[in-house]
């Protein structure tokens, strides 16, 4: 079956939803049809501004979606006249006072879905979505739906459309974020999508066995994230109690953000990566509550499995412990956890660490920087006792493993990150790090901040007692810090006498015998 041309949908516009089925993945137009789609598209307009019925109006609007990915023909029909009958088919005009018509639903989508694609494609079209106050009426919308789960939708393309215009527009960031309450807001649209029940101030329950998030659900909380993020861009200043407040309660959404599940892994890392981008938007000081003491009902369920253990299966009760919820000093630690494995997950990945690693990477730094309950739980998972003092830091599968690896790395920002993530779990002591990373791996940060000679960094950490273990003090008289090394023939590193050792070996074996 061939596909209907433009001409055709005019004489017979029973043919559109047929086209719209054989373009639903057409992003590419031909040249040479170009005007003619410039009067299809003003004819839809025509057409919608008329009163016709529900799925005539479905049937332009899916067309002009369509139409709408090509930039060259929204010059002509992009006018304030034609934005506005988009605006009223998306029940954005503050006449519109309720969402009553379940009929209605599937305009007001597609709407939203055409004034993404002409936002998103037209410099005149951002230029009136501003004249037209587009953001405050989108937020007037999001109101009207924001505890109504069955117009995920409306919600999700509401969002979408807020996302693009804060990131076009700097000063929609700051109306969102000032005028329009876009904070509370946006924060409230993803308690909904998560469906958060407050135990506390700033906890919510967990329910561990409850079902995942469903694909709906999750879009509509990655298109949150996604303009929250806009949003709080320049926020890592706090200045007024109540923006301490606001901050605290969002980060606690993105802690119930973390242990829940989406539909698949795929939307699961994607809804946790939007999570994490956004985590480093807020405030560190605002970031204590990733961690909660533990309630009253997990204490007494850990109490109870491990009483049911013989005294003398310690590994066993350590198992239990760390299985039942990660716990460091009376502290639920999961959501930390969960950062870490996603930081792992993106190390083994191995590639695009620049946009993938260094957000999570950074924001590990952070918090362990300024909460010492966050940096001594990395510690201890990241950098255990050190036991293995035969291979090299840089040698392994371990987490400490990796990250030394990455202290060498050819990106400079990524390398530089890791370190300085490592520096900070050994309390910025020069010591500590060379006795987890060597020197060799710790030298580019090191004559950065000046410490070549030793010492330790500018932060004040607490205390901590002796983690050497028996195998490292025995071995550390035996270490050789500073080693010459040099290069073998075929450009690998290796002591130095060994390298001119091969290189005498080479000049005999060349050298004229005659």
């Amino acid at each position: 079956m061939r596909k209907p041309r433009c001409k055709e949908l005019k004489s017979r516009p029973r043919s559109w939803t047929l086209c719209c089925k054989w373009h639903r993945a057409t992003f590419k137009f031909e040249p040479t049809d170009e005007d003619k789609r410039k009067k299809l598209c003003e004819g839809i307009f025509k057409v919608l501004v008329k009163d016709v019925p529900t799925t005539c109006q479905v049937c332009c609007l899916e067309v002009l979606r369509i139409l709408s990915r090509d930039k060259k023909i929204l010059v002509p029909v992009t006018t304030k006249e034609n934005m506005q009958i988009l605006l009223r088919l998306a029940k954005l005009n503050e006449s519109d006072d309720s969402l009553e018509k379940a009929s209605e639903f599937p305009v007001i989508v597609e709407s939203l879905k055409c004034l993404c694609n002409i936002v998103f494609n037209s410099q005149i079209a951002q230029q009136l979505s501003l004249e037209l106050n587009l953001a405050a009426k989108l937020c007037n919308l999001l109101r009207k739906c924001k505890d109504r789960k069955f117009i995920n939708d409306i919600k999700c393309f509401d969002l979408r459309l807020l996302f693009l215009l804060s990131l076009l527009h700097t000063d929609v960031r700051s109306q969102l974020r000032y005028e329009l309450q876009g904070l509370p807001l946006l924060t409230q649209i993803l308690e909904s999508a998560f469906s958060i029940k407050w135990t506390d101030e700033y906890e919510s329950a967990i329910d561990h066995n409850g079902p995942p998030l469903s694909p709906q659900e999750t879009d509509c909380a990655i298109e949150a994230l996604k303009a929250l993020f806009n949003v709080t861009l320049d926020s890592w200043k706090v200045h007024k109690e109540s923006d301490s407040h606001q901050f605290r309660v969002m980060a606690a959404v993105l802690r119930h953000c973390l242990l829940i599940a989406g539909p698949s892994e795929d939307k699961t890392e994607e809804l946790h990566s939007n999570a994490v981008n956004l985590l480093s938007n807020v405030p560190v000081s605002c970031l204590d509550v990733l961690i909660c003491p533990l309630t009253h009902e997990e204490t007494a369920q850990e109490a109870t499995t491990l009483d049911e253990l013989p005294s003398e299966k310690t590994a066993e009760k350590e198992t239990v412990l760390k299985n039942s919820t990660m716990v460091y000093n009376g502290m639920n630690m999961e959501a930390i956890h969960v950062l870490l494995n996603f930081m792992e997950r993106r190390i083994d990945k191995g590639s695009s660490y620049r946009e993938g690693l260094t957000p999570v990477l950074s924001l590990l730094t952070e918090c362990s920087r300024v909460h010492r309950n966050i940096r001594k739980f990395l510690k201890d998972q990241v950098l255990p006792p050190l036991r293995d003092v035969t291979n090299r830091p840089e040698v392994g599968s371990t987490v400490r493993n990796k990250l030394v690896r990455l202290m060498t790395h050819v990106d400079l920002g990524v390398k530089q990150i890791a370190a300085e993530f490592l520096f900070v779990l050994c309390k910025e002591r020069v010591d500590s790090l060379l006795k987890y990373t060597g020197y060799g791996n710790a030298a580019g940060l090191l004559a950065a901040r000046g410490l070549l000679a030793g010492g330790r960094g500018d932060n004040w950490y607490s205390e901590d007692e002796d983690t050497d273990t028996e195998e490292y003090k025995n071995a550390k008289p035996k270490e050789e810090l500073l080693k010459p090394m040099g290069l073998k023939p075929d450009g690998t590193i290796t002591p130095l006498e060994e390298a001119l050792s091969q290189y005498s070996v080479i000049e005999e074996t060349s050298s004229d015998t005659d």
